[in-house]
């Protein structure tokens, strides 16, 4: 039964969607069908489907009230809008159904579960918000929530807890049958920590540990957190609030996180190795991992800032976008990401250049474009002091990526791209180079740029809204600099 609140919104898609036109989207990033976006959300594979759900507000392109948004594909690039499948239409989630996760269960159903949020009005007047995590079942289409819920809240955890601060349920089965899950808890001493849950059922649960805590480090509240096992190390992904800078290894505010470390199964126990940035750019936040039928794990994420979204360029009627997802593995303590293989089935139109070299800014026949897969590799022992690379350019308008050999540091910076608000414009990156040269693999789609350097060890994602007619793709050297190109253009045709 589809509640009077899931109809309005499915309705109000089904209305709306169509004064968002095709061009005004980007080609192979997810968004809404329109309204607002933001964390991805139940990114699981069913039924011969890549199913990718994520907070949704459809009636605004502002945050509001979440529903459940619902987008898939077949081959994790073109993507097909379905209506959405949940509307906060509960006592337990009246102010929305927050972000969570899905899968199969062996009996053919799709299982999601997810944070419901209850504001509950006292009769001082105060209002008082409730968050616990709740189940709902379906068959990639309609859902339903599930009659028992919440199935966990804060008083179901033997330490200390916030219930304004318990959410973000993450969800897998291990080989033995049995069901654990991870959610984001706020301690009353301003610490987060990774709660794990078990089931025999998916259903009814229980407390089991205290993964790991920030430790009034590492930022605030960790939300949106996952747990896997990737290349022999177990990975704890978090996106904590409130981060205070560190060099350039962490920047201020809300930031992504890797901590690898090794799990007892048994114990139910993590011990800490390392921690890295998962993303060293402007707009990244709330990754979500999935593990493919063949294997491999796959990530994608909120592709904004929570800083920036007040910002809406003017006439757009959807705002925030999801990253392309993106191949995960784990290499000599280093998490190394990549664009999906799949991306390249849609590469025309290669040109190569090899060892050019770049003075004055210069422009190269063939490479232009807004949606497109180029790689830059820049000789790190030139003679030059800055090498400059502008997209998205045009007499006005650019966004800029540079490089300061001796300090080994990468810029992005996109105060021209005609973004005109006060906002975060600039970051810069220690990227070392890696066998005498810095490589850029630059992934373009409209409206984005990811930049995967050095193999994919490091990252940097940023979002602009330069008109689309600034096509340009300019190079330039304080100095003289040598640069090899492979770029290809990407076809949706």
């Amino acid at each position: 039964m589809i509640s009077k609140l899931l109809q309005q919104a499915r309705d109000y898609e089904k209305e709306h969607m169509k004064e968002v036109a095709p061009a005004e989207r980007p080609c192979y990033h997810v968004t809404g069908s329109r309204g607002w976006i933001n964390d991805p959300n139940g990114f699981s594979f069913y039924k011969g489907e890549y199913h990718l759900f994520y907070q949704y507000y459809p009636y605004e392109n502002e945050w509001g009230p979440m529903h459940w948004g619902h987008s898939v594909s077949k081959d994790l690039i073109t993507w097909e809008y379905r209506p959405a499948i949940m509307a906060p239409d509960q006592p337990y989630d009246n102010f929305g159904c927050f972000s969570g996760s899905a899968l199969e269960l062996d009996d053919g159903r799709h299982l999601i579960m997810y944070t419901g949020v209850e504001k509950v009005p006292y009769a001082d007047g105060s209002i008082k918000q409730y968050q616990a995590q709740c189940m709902a079942v379906g068959d990639g289409r309609d859902y339903v929530k599930y009659e028992g819920n919440p199935v966990i809240t804060v008083k179901d955890i033997p330490v200390s807890g916030s219930s304004e601060d318990f959410r973000d349920p993450k969800i897998w089965q291990e080989d033995d049958g049995k069901f654990y899950a991870v959610a984001a808890g706020a301690a009353g001493d301003g610490t987060s920590n990774i709660l794990l849950f078990g089931s025999e059922d998916a259903f009814h649960w229980e407390f089991l540990n205290v993964l790991d805590s920030s430790s009034k480090k590492l930022g605030g509240m960790w939300e949106c957190p996952d747990f896997f096992e990737l290349d022999g190390k177990h990975m704890l992904m978090v996106s904590p609030m409130a981060m205070m800078p560190e060099g350039l290894k962490y920047h201020v505010g809300h930031g992504t996180l890797c901590i690898s470390g090794t799990y007892d199964k048994a114990a139910h126990t993590f011990r800490r190795e390392s921690v890295q940035p998962i993303d060293s750019g402007i707009d990244f936040y709330a990754p979500q991992t999935m593990l493919t039928p063949d294997g491999r794990r796959v990530m994608v994420a909120w592709m904004q800032a929570w800083s920036n979204t007040k910002f809406v360029p003017h006439g757009v009627k959807y705002f925030g976008q999801l990253t392309v997802p993106r191949e995960l593995s784990f290499r000599d303590g280093q998490l190394i990401q990549q664009p999906v293989r799949e991306l390249d089935a849609y590469r025309t139109d290669p040109v190569r250049y090899d060892r050019v070299e770049i003075t004055e800014e210069t422009s190269l026949e063939g490479v232009n474009g807004r949606v497109l897969d180029m790689t830059v590799k820049l000789q790190a022992d030139g003679n030059y002091e800055e090498f400059i690379m502008k997209v998205a350019c045009g007499d006005e308008y650019y966004t800029s990526v540079a490089y300061d050999p001796k300090k080994e540091v990468l810029c992005i910076d996109r105060s021209h791209s005609g973004y005109l608000f006060d906002i975060l414009h600039r970051r810069e990156i220690q990227v070392p180079p890696l066998n005498g040269a810095v490589t850029l693999r630059c992934v373009m789609d409209r409206f984005s740029l990811e930049i995967f350097i050095n193999d994919g060890s490091q990252t940097a994602t940023v979002t602009y809204f330069t008109p689309l007619e600034t096509e340009g793709i300019t190079f330039a050297a304080k100095g003289k600099a040598t640069i090899g190109i492979e770029k290809y253009s990407l076809s949706f045709s």
